[in-house]
């Protein structure tokens, strides 16, 4: 099998990473890296929505084997789960970590080792959890790693609520984008995670990963190299949005995106106190969610995971 060199490897050979690394630490001084525009001093240690000040927090790292089977192979998706959240989801299933400070702080040296240390294990990738509050700090552990050794790809795990001018600085670093397309109303959107603008966001995040990586590139193993993979959870009483999705994805994104349709959907966190999050997606709901993946032209589906509840 012949080797892929990750993008990353020649930005940092080019001196272009440590500008990036740059760039991004000054956005902390107001930050502005996330929709959300706080503008607080982060680099003072100050907090704002994302409760994440000059320091990454790492909730856990390893292997993981759950992810798409693009990326887990024989060894592994070697994931570090950041805590902290810019958006916030009142549903989400990690909501202990996405809300507060669980786990440890971490420098990018120890990032750094973190992510040598999956190489060492045999994992295929880097993948970033929620990383969208950490730009600065995965640039510059990125940076402190390459003269190491680090050699395989990065992956981008995010919730699509992406600035386009924080991906602009993931450019020549970003080996696979991964983000969900969580909610076509702005309506819903404002109800769940009280981002309107999500929708709009979203779409303009993923046209930017796109032009930046293309479409997902495999090797001759069915191992993920390159591109982008999108993911979309069906969600009780439609309130997804999945066909507009479809159609957006199908039509200004590219028909041969890979796509995940998931069904993991369960009412975790504070979605007891919506009855329609409180609700589990029906069989007709995953039903009419493939059924609308296919009708708007989308055929690289990966495969479907246990439905919980249902299987």
């Amino acid at each position: 099998m012949a080797t892929r060199q990750p993008v990353y490897i020649n930005t940092y050979k080019q001196g272009a990473l440590k500008a990036k690394v740059r760039a991004a630490w000054k956005k902390m001084r107001s930050c502005t890296l996330c929709p959300r525009r706080c503008k607080v001093d982060r680099l003072a240690g100050q907090t704002g929505i994302c409760r994440t000040g000059r320091v990454a927090v790492v909730a856990s790292f390893g292997p993981h084997y759950g992810e798409e089977a693009p990326l887990v192979g024989r060894h592994g998706s070697g994931t570090i789960f950041f805590s902290g959240c810019s958006l916030l989801c009142s549903f989400c299933q990690n909501f202990d970590i996405s809300r507060g400070q669980t786990g440890d702080p971490a420098s990018a040296a120890q990032l750094a080792v973190m992510m040598l240390s999956l190489q060492q294990e045999g994992c295929h990738n880097i993948n970033f959890v929620t990383p969208s509050h950490v730009v600065p700090q995965i640039l510059a552990a990125v940076a402190a790693a390459v003269p190491k050794g680090l050699r395989i790809p990065l992956i981008y795990n995010t919730s699509g609520y992406d600035r386009v001018q924080t991906l602009e600085l993931l450019d020549g670093v970003v080996d696979i984008y991964m983000p969900d397309f969580k909610f076509w109303d702005p309506e819903v959107a404002h109800a769940v995670c009280r981002a309107r603008d999500y929708p709009a966001v979203a779409r303009a995040a993923l046209k930017e990963m796109h032009r930046q990586v293309g479409e997902l590139r495999m090797d001759s193993d069915g191992l993920a190299y390159r591109g982008v993979l999108v993911r979309h959870l069906v969600m009780p009483h439609g309130l997804a949005g999945t066909p507009a999705v479809m159609a957006f994805i199908a039509e200004e994104i590219s028909p041969a995106t890979y796509l995940n349709i998931m069904t993991q959907y369960r009412p975790c966190g504070r979605a007891f106190e919506d009855p329609l999050l409180a609700d589990m997606p029906t069989r007709a709901d995953f039903a009419h969610a493939f059924e609308a993946a296919r009708s708007a032209g989308l055929t690289r589906l990966d495969r479907p995971r246990r439905v919980w509840g249902l299987f």
